[in-house]
């Protein structure tokens, strides 16, 4: 059994998986504050919730975009299972062929659902992942990841919104009735989220036109399921992207 971690700028989101199934999902807050112990006692009380005894890892593999938390969630996991993790950065074998001006730039969240996606859907593909930013990734026919967008989240233009306006309210993520709104929380839920379809459905036409072949739309990301239906775009939605491309690079790395 392999312990998969991915950091994100919001949740941390972590699994265990053995033979290929993933036996749970589950997000915890990310804390740039945090000590490794704290994570430590965190981590211990997901994997005792959902019954897994720490001696059953026996590998585990981190990606990252928040360098302060990976290391103290590194130092956390060595203590808790005695396990080194595999980290996801330069050195590690992908076999994705990156062709960026500088592929060391490329987010190792990008890296790793990309690597999924190909697995699981073919090339080429253009793959959505809506979180705390919304990155739109494109690989090309021959599997090749050629580059992509990266815009602000639904919930960061939502907080700047309301956090930069005198008489705007607070709304949840709700599917808005009508693009033209009768009120003001549905004049604000029409212009977050019709607009952040329609942000999605016209990146992804110019980007099939340049990659110049139909492309499978692969859907990911905390915040996907509230835009998914508002998008006039066919889309294939992976809830458990992310632990499925660490689960494939761990095996490509560690022998056995």
């Amino acid at each position: 059994m392999i312990l998969a971690v991915d950091i994100g700028n919001t949740n941390i989101v972590l699994g265990c998986i053995e033979d290929d199934n993933i036996l749970f999902e589950a997000r915890i807050a990310t804390d740039l504050i945090k000590t490794s112990d704290q994570y430590c006692a965190e981590l211990k009380s997901m994997l005792e919730l959902f019954e897994v005894k720490r001696e059953q890892i026996r590998g585990s593999i981190i990606s990252s975009v928040v360098p302060p938390v990976l290391n103290s969630f590194k130092t956390a996991i060595r203590k808790l299972t005695g396990c080194r993790p595999l980290v996801v950065g330069p050195g590690i074998k992908t076999g994705l062929n990156i062709r960026m001006d500088n592929p060391a730039e490329v987010g190792s969240d990008l890296i790793v659902a990309a690597v999924a996606a190909i697995a699981e859907h073919g090339a080429p593909l253009l793959l959505v992942d809506m979180g705390t930013a919304t990155t739109i990734t494109a690989v090309d026919g021959s599997g090749s990841f050629v580059g992509g967008c990266i815009c602000p989240g639904v919930k960061i233009s939502m907080e700047a919104l309301t956090g930069r306006t005198a008489q705007l309210p607070g709304i949840s993520l709700e599917e808005p009735p009508l693009a033209i709104g009768r009120n003001t929380r549905d004049c604000m839920r029409s212009g977050i989220m019709f607009g952040a379809a329609g942000q999605i459905d016209g990146l992804l036409d110019r980007m099939e036109e340049e990659l110049n072949a139909p492309a499978k739309i692969i859907l990911t990301g905390g915040i996907s399921k509230f835009i998914q239906p508002l998008c006039k775009h066919e889309m294939i939605y992976e809830r458990n992207l992310m632990l499925k491309g660490l689960n494939l690079l761990y095996k490509r790395n560690v022998k056995g």
